[in-house]
């Protein structure tokens, strides 16, 4: 296995060229990554303050550099260039967590149990199976207003009524309503 220096010196001399041959890239990039994964973390893990979050700047510069192993100009400043970067990273992630910080998430509203989603169905149901049992004007009466959300004036034009039927319908089916409920519960 040749050391990164011989890699990079062959390589010098292509660069110029502008004759990169991809496997002899990635020979250089895994070179590197084992001499200098461990300081870099090291570095990184100083700035950032957590080991976790240094490994994945570390290994993110790596990836960057081989992506860019092509454009790099003077392979022997690659050193430099990778610590330049998880530098860089590692302030990119510092400030990432200020803003996180200054801004934290809202917390998630409660979310109903299913238990209260099991009582609402059975209260639906009971309501439903009231409101059926009631005389059709007064059904009707009802519907409009509290689902459909209806005026009296627009339940009587579209039930043809008087606006005071209306009333009364809707105050009779109420008390029925509430006498049909009672007696369930």
């Amino acid at each position: 296995m040749r050391t990164a220096g011989a890699l990079l010196a062959d390589m010098g001399s292509r660069a110029v060229l502008g004759q990169f041959d991809t496997a002899t890239a990635d020979e250089a990039v895994t070179e590197f990554y084992r001499t200098h994964y461990a300081g870099l973390v090291r570095l990184s893990a100083m700035l950032v303050g957590d080991t976790g979050t240094a490994e994945e700047v570390v290994q993110d510069a790596f990836v960057a550099m081989h992506g860019a192993w092509n454009r790099l100009r003077d392979p022997d400043k690659a050193v430099a260039y990778l610590r330049q970067a998880v530098v860089n990273r590692s302030r990119s992630t510092l400030r990432h967590r200020a803003v996180v910080a200054k801004y934290p998430q809202a917390p998630l509203p409660d979310v109903a149990s299913a238990e209260s989603f099991a009582v609402a169905a059975t209260e639906r149901a009971e309501i439903l199976a009231a409101l059926r049992a009631l005389p059709r004007r007064q059904r009707e009466t009802l519907v409009l207003r509290y689902y459909a959300d209806l005026s009296e004036m627009q339940i009587a034009d579209a039930l043809g009524i008087s606006q005071g039927a209306v009333k009364s319908h809707a105050f009779r089916g109420l008390a029925a309503l509430r006498n049909l409920l009672e007696k369930t519960s």
